[in-house]
């Protein structure tokens, strides 16, 4: 078996988010769904390319946003890669990794209806259709360019806009032949 901590350990360190006030710890695996505050997808396309995004302001990254109240994981997704991508879910997302945030330090949730004061960050892997532009809703992030690059390319996008997060997860998944076409 690999040794993934060892392979990434950008990505297995512990580390602090200060703008969660939590300590992180990033785990193989599914999350249990009920703490799932929000997820990011390595979305798929043809011949197994990932979409990613940039936003207006610069930001490279994965689609992928916060859980709306009541909202199913799957239902989650198809919301933000169609407003992010402009992507089509194709079946059923695989959530393979999060961070685990380790009791908040805030005295109350993000949002009221998230878990607290502990949560997972999750990512997940899915097929995609990109049939349109991004929805770009008055509350979301703007996006002006959608890409679907081989995953090496991707995650070297990804670092190159200071997404190392994201790139190194989409590294990880690749590593463990979770992207095959």
């Amino acid at each position: 078996m690999d040794d993934w901590a060892a392979r990434f350990p950008e990505l297995f360190r512990p580390r602090f988010e200060a703008y969660a006030d939590a300590a992180l710890a990033f785990r193989l695996g599914t999350p249990p769904d009920e703490l799932v505050s929000r997820i990011h997808v390595i979305a798929l396309g043809p011949h197994g390319r990932v979409v990613v995004c940039r936003s207006v302001e610069g930001w490279r990254f994965l689609p992928g946003g916060t859980r709306e109240p009541g909202e199913e994981l799957t239902e989650l997704v198809r919301r933000e890669l169609s407003e992010e991508a402009g992507a089509t879910l194709l079946g059923v997302p695989d959530p393979v990794f999060a961070y685990t945030l380790a009791r908040s330090r805030r005295p109350t949730p993000y949002r009221p209806h998230l878990p607290h004061p502990d949560s997972a960050w999750a990512y997940a892997v899915t097929r995609v259709s990109v049939e349109g532009a991004p929805e770009n809703p008055p509350d979301g992030e703007s996006v002006v360019e959608v890409l679907a690059l081989p995953s090496g390319e991707a995650a070297d996008w990804l670092a190159e806009g200071d997404d190392v997060e994201h790139a190194q997860v989409v590294r990880l998944a690749a590593a463990m032949d979770l992207l095959a076409p």
